[in-house]
């Protein structure tokens, strides 16, 4: 039985120019990337690329158009980008983003290379299902994001290990899920708010839990469940429910591709899972 969980806010078609504009801003963003470039543009265009993709998400909520595919891909691109430059003391790179070669320099850790923003670009990594990019984030040492100086939960850092070492195969993958799971409980967290901890942080780690399992029940009732908490989250107040990045829970969707992709039926509907993103049906594009 399929179960629809409705999302909290419409599309918005007459925000389509204001959309475009915001594509053509990120164009010039990645314009200016260059060898002698500072690291701070990188970081710039990543931000302004993850924001381009909520706008999409705001008016073309299944993710049905090409616009909405490519931005969600640039956010992929640039995620890596940000964290194989962070990985990096000297020298360049090249990577591809937007259909363009560029050469980046070398930024070292730097406050936005931080574990949370790590969770991130592995999330749009498997949306895209871009495994080499999956595997090069997991392989970056997590002293990198330590090294950021940004302030977080422990739990944060057992979480990204705990995936690193889901899509590595490592051994580690239980220990360290379980020190995520109790180290992000409310009363041992102590940077994030409890709200935030167990309506946002916590849905996506349950998720992986039942997915690692394979229980299909228990998965579908953890993905139901973690939308409604999504919902909750960001209807508490009338500043979230207008604010754009609560119209797709990446983390949710991310695990939920992992999901499909191994064979669970995912019985829920919603525009907080665009279709053609969960059901891949952009791959293979030859405009990407």
């Amino acid at each position: 039985m399929t179960v629809t969980v409705a999302a909290h806010s419409e599309p918005r078609p007459t925000s389509v120019a204001w959309v475009d504009e915001l594509t053509e801003d990120l164009i010039e963003d990645l314009d200016a990337l260059s060898p002698s470039s500072s690291p701070r543009k990188l970081r710039s265009a990543w931000r302004d690329a993850t924001f381009n993709v909520a706008a999409r998400f705001g008016v073309d909520p299944q993710a049905a158009e090409p616009g909405t595919w490519e931005a969600v891909v640039a956010a992929a691109q640039l995620g890596s980008a940000l964290f194989r430059t962070a990985g990096m003391t000297e020298g360049t790179t090249e990577v591809l983003i937007h259909h363009e070669m560029r050469t980046l320099p070398a930024a070292g850790p730097s406050r936005d290379a931080n574990a949370e923003t790590w969770t991130e670009a592995f999330w749009y990594a498997v949306i895209t299902r871009d495994q080499p990019k999956m595997t090069e984030l997991c392989q970056l040492p997590i002293d990198v994001l330590r090294a950021s100086g940004a302030d977080h939960d422990d739990y944060l850092y057992h979480w990204v290990a705990a995936l690193q070492a889901y899509w590595l195969g490592r051994p580690e993958l239980v220990p360290e899920l379980t020190l995520t799971f109790q180290r992000s409980h409310p009363h041992v967290a102590v940077i994030a708010y409890a709200d935030y901890i167990q309506q946002v942080a916590y849905p996506p780690i349950n998720l992986f839990h039942k997915f690692l399992r394979k229980d299909e029940e228990g998965f579908h009732q953890a993905l139901v469940e973690a939308l409604e908490l999504h919902k909750q989250y960001w209807t508490a107040t009338p500043e979230r429910a207008n604010d754009i990045d609560g119209l797709v829970p990446i983390g949710i969707l991310a695990v939920t591709c992992l999901a499909h992709d191994a064979g669970i039926p995912v019985n829920v509907e919603s525009p907080y899972l665009p279709e053609h993103l969960l059901k891949r049906s952009w791959l293979g594009n030859p405009e990407v």
